[in-house]
């Protein structure tokens, strides 16, 4: 599967669609020119997506590209939170039960009538553990029926047990059509949703191309591909190196790219359109699987509290960055408030030390630390979008761990290498993999439950204290069960199970183009410019 920003922004589970009008997050830059019609929008990925089928992965790069083909059932105000229409028109969530009136006339790319039951086959889909989808547990309950009446059109969702942010799950998950339901291999490299465009052209590693929908009336808070300003078609090229990228920004070979680091600082002086979005940017995890070093709480806490958070985030964000306050911090923010400051472990080397030594990882006349004969040596993964200042922020790091005995090898991974290490082949001990997400409920499969490959715990996780304040916050309607969100992430973090350490204002720049990123990029909100 893939994450957030993991979105991955790294694993960035990216949320939060809504249309030009209703868009949270700022942008500066652009304004001057007129929108035109038609025109091609060329949006550089710095990660290609890999399979797209949009249910079965939870990236970044998967998550910008769906948003294109598909719909989800209802959008999320970009500045309010509040819910909006998308496929359905109107709702109702009560206790245990969520109705969806779908609106009239949808249709697929393929000319098909999107029905009441199609719709309830996708929630099915998502809710069998067979599937292994990520959004089971993320954007969907467990647990969950789901019945569709095509005659009125509505749609029926029986919960197993409370979810106090239901709805901003189902904003979040893409609807297939018939065609891709029946033959889910056909996802892989084509397209079958309802969304504004159409998959016309997959060159896997290089460019996706798709086409504007004509007669496209049900998007997020009403937004049609009517609207004037709308790129008739775009590519989405795949750009790993954030510098390259900059540069095609500012040639004009791309229109639109999120860029890190002094790049982006680059880019800001020569005074190019920026939408700009709060994301969790550092964020560390380790490897708690059985025979890992990482196993050990005490190693955990050893290898937190030997490292200069605070440097490590300016590093990180080349200065511009904050403290990390929240783990769901993209917009719009269900609970707002700091799990984070009180309960992060502070930096103590001479602590951590004593930990290590407790641990039965002594340190040599060399300074290295063994136990048993074995050397105290980490693999430590992060994702390469951060650029220059992601890179300088892996080495430092890896000299504070030296600087305890520990010896730790840093690799730089695009989106889907990064994505299949923690999720696949589970050959890392340290992550730097930021979770993205609007709602702290969404973060449950991902610090609880069954461990990767066969859950979405890539870290493996288990702490029962967590479950049982995630189980008392479930209980609680909405914003209501905000402070036991909060109290159950603070535990997590006191113990070092998620270290967050960095949060900043990605910036997703444009030129001859303007857009809104609440999350991800909002197809519907793209408005070509005269160059």
């Amino acid at each position: 599967m893939k994450l957030t920003s993991l979105g991955i922004h790294g694993l960035c589970l990216a949320l939060a669609a809504a249309a030009l009008t209703a868009c949270g997050g700022a942008a500066n830059g652009g304004g001057k020119a007129g929108v035109v019609d038609g025109g091609t929008f060329t949006y550089g990925l710095s990660s290609d997506p890999g399979d797209l089928d949009p249910q079965m992965g939870a990236g970044t790069s998967l998550f910008t590209v769906s948003r294109f083909a598909y719909d989800s059932l209802v959008s999320v105000d970009g500045t309010t939170g509040a819910i909006r229409s998308a496929l359905a028109k109107s709702w109702q969530s009560n206790g245990r039960s969520v109705t969806l009136t779908l609106a009239d006339g949808i249709t697929c790319s393929d000319g098909t009538r999107l029905t009441a039951s199609d719709v309830a086959k996708n929630l099915d889909f998502v809710a069998d553990p067979k599937n292994k989808s990520p959004f089971l547990g993320t954007f969907l309950p467990a647990g969950v029926k789901a019945k569709g009446d095509d005659a009125t059109r509505v749609v029926t969702l029986t919960l197993a047990r409370p979810a106090p942010f239901v709805l901003n799950g189902l904003a979040e998950l893409p609807i297939v059509c018939p065609g891709g339901m029946a033959d889910r291999s056909s996802l892989r490299t084509a397209t079958a949703g309802t969304g504004p465009y159409k998959l016309i052209q997959a060159a896997p590693g290089d460019h996706y191309t798709y086409a504007l929908r004509d007669g496209y009336t049900w998007g997020p808070n009403g937004a049609t591909t009517a609207t004037r300003g709308l790129p008739k078609t775009v590519v989405i090229k795949v750009v790993e190196n954030p510098t390259t990228a900059a540069n095609l920004l500012l040639s004009g070979g791309l229109n639109g790219a999120q860029i890190l680091g002094p790049d982006a600082e680059r880019l800001e002086k020569a005074g190019l359109y920026a939408a700009k979005t709060p994301n969790l940017v550092g964020e560390q995890w380790y490897n708690q699987r059985a025979g890992r070093a990482t196993s050990d709480p005490r190693v955990r806490k050893a290898l937190t509290q030997a490292l200069d958070l605070g440097q490590l985030q300016k590093v990180l964000t080349s200065g511009r960055g904050t403290p990390a306050t929240m783990l769901a911090v993209n917009e719009p923010v269900a609970c707002h408030g700091d799990s984070v400051s009180h309960a992060l472990p502070a930096r103590d080397p001479q602590a951590a030390g004593a930990l290590l030594d407790q641990a039965g990882w002594t340190r040599g006349s060399d300074g290295r630390r063994t136990k048993n004969g074995r050397p105290l040596q980490l693999t430590f993964v992060y994702e390469n979008k951060t650029g220059t200042g992601g890179d300088a922020a892996a080495e430092l790091a890896v000299r504070q761990w030296k600087a305890i005995g520990v010896e730790a090898t840093a690799h730089n991974q695009n989106e889907t290498t990064l994505t299949n290490t923690i999720f696949g082949t589970g050959n890392w001990d340290v992550a730097w993999a930021p979770v993205n997400v609007n709602a702290p409920d969404q973060l449950v499969p991902f610090l609880s439950g069954p461990a990767a490959p066969q859950g979405n715990n890539f870290a493996g996780i288990s702490d029962p204290d967590y479950d049982a304040a995630v189980k008392s916050a479930m209980a609680i309607q909405g914003t209501a069960g905000c402070h036991d969100w909060l109290a159950a992430e603070s535990g997590l973090i006191a113990k070092a199970d998620v270290v967050p350490f960095a949060g900043d204002v990605v910036r997703t720049f444009g030129k001859a183009a303007e857009f809104q990123t609440p999350g991800e990029l909002v197809p519907t909100s793209i408005r070509m410019l005269a160059k």
